[in-house]
């Protein structure tokens, strides 16, 4: 496929950049690869299911947006090799986004063809389709949706039940897949958000089309980074956006046959460019953002 070279090269935030050695002699499985980032990250929404209590300076972690800073995190906490699983409060806070730009900044550089793909996972427990990343790897031939956070430990929690590194497509569903579903009446946008907040919609299923889109363009933004055209909660989603998401959502559906148009896109359409500023709204400020994408 012409598009792989495009997920192959550690570029802008998966780049491990002055720590690059530190992926020499990791495993080539990808179920062990997901192993090794389980034992260096653990979720902040779940630490204290594994008995970790974080304060605010231990979350600061988790808005990390480049690879190479959470690897800073990572071996000041304990400077052993990588395939040394840490104890759980040894391990640097992030979230699936921080687990699957690990593993496909891993992947990549074993010249293994991997992306990032934001959108919601329908196997955490709840009656929602909960906001959730996952990598996206090119094995036997195809494209696999690898889970690289849930581990034994979240299986147990959650009742998972199925091949972490084979997620079938409507278990987990890409943004776009989730925002045509609702748009064609097959499934309630109310079904859609995070239950750890509480929010659902619309315009939290547009939120993370557009950060999918970015993450296909290997800028893969924070689950709460906002830009552009992104809705707020409190938004009425005017016929100009829905016809953009509507295009976005069948561009991404197919991302292979339509990268040229969304590199495009992305780059030229000031509604989803990722300029040199975004709003962090955990944060409740801006920040800069420099994507350090060379092509």
């Amino acid at each position: 496929m012409q598009t792989l070279p495009r997920y192959t090269k550690q570029i802008g935030f998966t780049s491990a950049g002055g720590h690059a050695a530190l992926f020499e002699g990791l495993p080539n499985d990808v179920a062990e690869l997901c192993s090794v980032t389980q034992g260096l990250l653990i979720h902040e929404h779940l630490a204290g299911s594994y008995g970790v209590t974080l304060d605010e300076d231990d979350r600061r972690s988790a808005h990390l947006r480049r690879v190479a800073e959470l690897l800073d995190w990572i071996v000041d906490r304990d400077p052993r090799p990588l395939d040394v699983a840490r104890e759980p409060a040894a391990r640097t806070a992030g979230n699936c986004r921080q687990f699957t730009v690990l593993l496909v900044s891993m992947l990549r550089a074993q010249d293994v063809p991997a992306r990032a793909r934001c959108g919601f996972g329908t196997y955490f427990g709840s009656s929602l389709g909960e906001d959730h990343w996952v990598a996206e790897v090119w094995l036997d031939g195809r494209w696999r949706l690898v889970d690289a956070q849930v581990d034994e430990h979240q299986r147990a929690l959650f009742g998972v039940d199925l091949d972490l590194t084979d997620v079938p497509r409507d278990r987990f569903l890409v943004a776009g897949d989730a925002w045509a579903a609702c748009r064609s009446g097959e499934a309630d946008p109310a079904t859609f958000g995070l239950s750890v907040t509480g929010e659902t919609g619309a315009w939290w299923i547009a939120g993370n089309l557009m950060r999918d889109v970015a993450a296909l363009n290997n800028a893969e933004m924070l689950p709460w980074d906002v830009w552009g055209a992104m809705p707020g909660p409190d938004d009425v989603i005017d016929e100009d956006r829905v016809a953009l998401f509507d295009e976005l959502a069948a561009l991404t559906a197919e991302p292979d046959g339509h990268l040229d148009e969304l590199r495009a896109r992305f780059e030229s359409d000031d509604r989803l460019r990722v300029g040199p500023v975004v709003h962090n709204v955990l944060r409740s400020r801006n920040e800069e953002v420099s994507l350090g994408l060379t092509r």
